[in-house]
């Protein structure tokens, strides 16, 4: 865990309203503090210590160079006229190579970019923006993955900023406390003209109600309580494998992944919990492209209206509510989809449960987190989707020495009103 001092986050005000714990190593988000008159509720799941993250693996961390399942071995990829191709390296089973290989993006420490260290995938004029946000709400963080690292080709830069940023209004029925905000950019930094697959995102597990468990006991830590909608009329199609077979099924058929109005979690909940991709309708998309052409950087400027503290002017893609704890989560994102992950292959024999959680907060102890105590809400673009053929040069989840990558997450976070 060397390099891997956790960077601390949170709003200014003598009791920040929230915080936010990120480790280095897998751009982790160790806590998120959500303040409610004096009692803190931590609404993120993880182990107690920073170390306890290398064997609970995916829990809150980046992950990448590409996100859920690629079928192991040689592919080709061809956008925009350019060509490459690389091997898919097998972690999960033989066949599958799961959320970037088996030294992903989550597997290694990342560098904190020190405030006279200038971003290079930002433009001045998004810099200055950053930095005009108050100390201590933001960070920048920098990694270098080399040409054929798990196979991907081409040397890849990324650039994460993390912030949390003030709410100055907000609806009717909830009062907005402020927002976190990831922006994840990448490019192929090493000269040549080539072509590589990325798509990122954080694998973070929510729970609004487990904050409570040492007053209301351990069965407070479900989520199948909480009320969630997502704008998607579509699931993915997969394999036996969880391969994407590139065909969606309409949830107005599904009636179980039917989320387009809210209702709790455990109302239809299917045998296995859900694990699934929902492609969002394109109304819920904000509009923000995913490729920038790397020779409009320096003028590029996106952060403006995801760093605002007024709401966005859009509707959520998907809203997560707690009755018990009045906590709601509106998030915004300009990927295709989501997945949407209830937790169900955790075993509570292996890893820690916080302390803040109820749980003794030593691996190994038998009072980790079990099925159905977390909600995964992963954003990122269409599953493996450089092997369907009609996304040829389009939402092909792939990036040209020509293109930058831009994706971002907004969670704004609040309180119901009575």
């Amino acid at each position: 865990m060397d390099n891997n001092v956790p960077v601390l986050l949170q709003l200014p005000g003598e009791n920040p309203s929230l915080k936010l714990e990120i480790l280095p190593r897998g751009l982790t988000i160790h806590r998120l503090l959500v303040q409610d008159n004096g009692r803190e509720n931590d609404i993120v799941i993880g182990p107690e210590k920073p170390e306890g993250h290398i064997t609970q693996k995916y829990t809150n961390s980046i992950v990448g160079r590409y996100a859920n399942r690629v079928p192991v071995g040689k592919h080709i990829l061809n956008r925009n006229g350019i060509q490459s191709e690389f091997e898919a390296k097998a972690n999960e089973n033989p066949q599958v190579s799961l959320h970037g290989g088996p030294t992903g993006f989550d597997s290694v420490v990342w560098t904190v970019l020190g405030t006279e260290e200038k971003p290079l995938l930002f433009s001045n004029t998004e810099i200055e923006r950053i930095h005009a946000l108050p100390a201590k709400t933001f960070a920048l963080f920098r990694l270098i993955s080399p040409d054929g690292d798990q196979g991907y080709p081409g040397e890849l830069l990324t650039e994460v900023l993390m912030a949390l940023v003030p709410s100055t209004s907000g609806h009717s029925s909830i009062t907005k406390l402020g927002h976190v905000v990831i922006a994840y950019r990448s490019k192929l930094a090493d000269g040549k003209a080539g072509v590589t697959p990325v798509n990122l995102t954080q694998h973070w597990g929510f729970n609004m109600n487990a904050s409570l468990s040492d007053r209301l006991g351990t069965e407070i830590a479900t989520i199948k309580d909480h009320v969630i909608r997502i704008e998607a009329d579509d699931i993915a199609k997969r394999d036996k494998l969880s391969l994407p077979t590139g065909d969606y099924t309409p949830v107005s058929s599904a009636p179980v992944y039917d989320f387009r109005k809210s209702k709790e979690i455990g109302k239809d909940f299917p045998e296995g919990g859900y694990d699934d991709y929902f492609r969002l309708n394109s109304s819920a998309i904000y509009p923000t492209p995913k490729h920038i052409r790397l020779s409009d950087l320096e003028t590029w400027n996106s952060l403006d209206a995801i760093l605002a503290q007024a709401p966005l002017n859009a509707a959520s893609a998907v809203q997560l509510a707690s009755e018990k704890t009045r906590i709601a989560l509106d998030f915004f994102s300009n990927q295709r989809g989501l997945m949407f992950y209830t937790n169900d292959l955790a075993d509570p024999a292996k890893g820690a449960r916080k302390l803040i959680h109820g749980g003794s907060g030593i691996s190994g102890h038998g009072d980790a987190y079990g099925p159905g105590t977390a909600v995964f809400l992963e954003f990122h673009d269409p599953l493996a989707a450089f092997l369907q053929p009609e996304n040829r040069d389009a939402d092909d989840t792939m990036i040209t020495s020509e293109e930058l990558y831009n994706n971002f997450v907004r969670l704004e976070i609040g309180f119901m009103n009575a």
